[in-house]
């Protein structure tokens, strides 16, 4: 995407809704620059509701959606939550913390947030296949709903579908990009890693 066509996405997705009367609530949006690219959060009062990288191609799409879900407008802005992930984002990526304690407003039918919750369970540095998350979930025949709800998850990394992969190791299948995936199991790989060891491709 061009500057110039981000830009202009990121104008209508901040436009008011049509046909809609909006509530009360209100997301808040700021962008972070990090060492894999920019990254686009909305957050409200109660927490963070969405964290993209900002090139991903249906990012426009994916706001108005949330914003349709909620009945609600958007602004460039900044509250407390964006203040807190900006701090947590630093530390994950120059290796001081692997952890997040931003709030997290998960938007989604239930299915999709038990498997996000599922997500958040995952050690840094460890990945589980589509098909353990499903078993583990009592619901073995569930592989390729699991998929696609990793793949409506709205907070990379703080909600860690980068860290699920295929059962045969591959690590397609990441909307913001396979390389970015791979950057990031390396990351907290390297980061978790025992002295003289490895972590296990899949976790016990």
């Amino acid at each position: 995407m061009s500057d110039k066509s981000f830009v202009e996405a990121f104008k209508r997705a901040f436009e008011p809704l049509q046909g809609q009367v909006a509530t009360q609530k209100r997301l808040v949006a700021r962008q972070f620059d990090t060492p894999l690219g920019a990254m686009f959060a909305l957050a409200g009062d109660d927490g963070l509701y969405l964290l993209e990288f900002a090139d991903r191609g249906n990012l426009e799409d994916e706001m108005l959606q949330l914003r349709q879900q909620l009945h609600c407008n958007t602004e460039a802005g900044n509250n407390a939550h964006l203040d807190r992930l900006a701090e947590e984002l630093k530390h994950y990526f120059d290796g001081t913390s692997l952890e997040f304690s931003v709030p997290l407003i998960k938007v989604g039918t239930p299915f999709e947030i038990t498997v996000w919750d599922m997500l958040l369970t995952i050690p840094p540095g460890e990945t589980r296949s589509y098909i353990q998350i499903a078993q583990a979930l009592d619901q073995p025949g569930a592989t390729r709903a699991v998929g696609h709800a990793n793949g409506n998850n709205h907070m990379a990394i703080v909600i860690p579908c980068h860290r699920v992969i295929h059962s045969d190791g591959s690590m397609s299948g990441y909307a913001g990009g396979t390389w970015r995936k791979e950057w990031l199991l390396a990351h907290e790989r390297k980061l978790q890693s025992p002295p003289g060891g490895q972590l296990p491709l899949f976790g016990a």
